[in-house]
């Protein structure tokens, strides 16, 4: 495979772009307990976006790990997940708030720390999307890669600590062409008063077509007929 493009995300940080399909986008922890928030976009129509509660209905989990897919609202496959060596990505615990922030790591700001100031994943987000012509309005659950959260029998959410480590990967490969939004802050559960210092690499290679033979594809009944409609989008398309 070819790399055709890489990024060390530092802590705190955020970044958006498009991202062609039948492209890896590979991310890899560059130290103990990273958390990395993604939202996946529609690049042709910002409308459609990753839909968690149809991704984890569909597919009868409360976690992603490899096999899963990312689901749109209008039932298509934006991007799988091929790769997964912490075998558990949380799904449901969203990111975090300024005022979370301030609270859990003492209070900061631009104009004092410049950019030591410690970034929240929500303030991350929404100028990410306003950056490509979207809003807050757009921010929609997120996927945080590298953490595990449970939930108990009383609906109690549980963050595990010391969960993913150094060198841990996972890989997405996008179904459809995609805007890609990421921010490199903490799960809003991790429990640690001290603001994690976790670097994560991103980088992005060029992908096989996905045929009828694809473990994604065939992980679940619901997974082909999620594949079938995002092979029409494009048929129709005449992509």
């Amino acid at each position: 495979m070819q790399r055709i493009w890489n990024k060390e995300f530092k802590p705190g940080e955020a970044w958006s772009g498009c991202v062609g399909r039948q492209k890896y986008i590979h991310f890899k922890a560059l130290g103990d307990n990273a958390n990395v928030s993604i939202l996946l976009y529609n690049m042709r129509d910002n409308s459609e976006r990753y839909n968690m509660p149809d991704s984890l209905k569909a597919q009868f989990t409360a976690h992603l790990t490899k096999g899963n897919v990312l689901m749109s609202d209008n039932g298509r496959v934006l991007a799988s997940i091929v790769e997964d060596s912490t075998g558990w990505i949380d799904s449901i615990s969203g990111v975090t708030t300024r005022a979370q922030t301030d609270e859990k790591y003492g209070k900061t700001t631009y104009q004092v720390q410049r950019n030591d100031f410690y970034r929240c994943g929500y303030d991350n987000f929404k100028i990410e999307l306003v950056r490509n012509g979207m809003s807050k309005r757009d921010i929609v659950p997120c996927v945080n890669l590298f953490s595990k959260v449970y939930v108990k029998e009383d609906g109690s959410m549980h963050y595990v600590t010391d969960f993913s480590k150094k060198g841990d990967t996972i890989t997405l490969r996008t179904e459809m062409d995609v805007l890609v939004v990421v921010s490199n802050t903490p799960n809003p559960l991790d429990p640690s008063e001290k603001y994690p210092s976790v670097p994560v690499q991103m980088e992005v290679y060029d992908a096989p077509k996905t045929d009828l033979t694809d473990y994604c594809v065939n992980f679940r009944d619901e997974n082909y007929r999620a594949f079938e409609n995002t092979w029409d989008y494009y048929n129709l398309l005449g992509l």
